[in-house]
């Protein structure tokens, strides 16, 4: 596995070194040693997988302490623009945001860290998302920022006549509006 650093400090894409032949193929998805020792020292607890058409967004999520959780996302199947979006107060990329296209094809992963708002859309006809997250989905934390904050100028790829949100997420707020950051001097492992 390989790793490259976004410009944003700590938001990274893995890159797995896929071996193929005639059968098929074969990669490892994760390690945690290697994770420990080559990204971050965090430990997951929880797998999680969505099925989402052509057009749904999802996010922009996040969950508040002490449930603040970081993830690890992938596609088995389909494609998908994620994006992470930096909400730590103080921070020197605080409203900026990294993305990555995430397909099954590419096998990337892209690691978000505590701190930082997440959402996918899916560009394919339908895809399946799986995360890893190092924290309990806790319902009472869950956070949301706007996937249409002007300020955030977020590319997401896609027409937004295309785009199909939840309930909950067309009441996001825009980042100048949340009633909640995470603060950039707190270590948040």
């Amino acid at each position: 596995m390989e790793t490259k650093q976004t410009h944003i400090k700590g938001v990274i894409v893995l890159e797995p070194k896929v071996f193929g032949d005639e059968r098929g193929y074969f990669f490892e998805s994760f390690s945690e040693e290697w994770f420990r020792e080559n990204v971050c020292n965090t430990h997951f607890v929880q797998d999680n997988e969505s099925k989402s058409r052509r057009g749904v967004l999802r996010g922009l999520h996040f969950q508040k302490p002490p449930f603040a959780q970081s993830k690890l996302v992938r596609v088995v199947k389909g494609e998908v623009l994620d994006v992470a979006v930096d909400i730590r107060k103080g921070s020197p990329s605080f409203g900026q945001y990294a993305s990555e296209l995430l397909t099954a094809e590419n096998k990337r992963q892209f690691f978000v860290p505590r701190g930082f708002a997440h959402g996918f859309v899916v560009l394919s006809e339908e895809a399946v998302f799986q995360y890893k997250c190092d924290n309990y989905y806790a319902p009472q934390s869950e956070g949301g920022i706007a996937f249409n904050d002007p300020d955030l100028k977020i590319d997401w790829q896609i027409e937004a006549s295309e785009i199909l949100l939840s309930e909950k997420d067309k009441r996001n707020p825009f980042l100048k509006d949340s009633d909640f950051l995470f603060d950039y001097s707190q270590n948040l492992y």
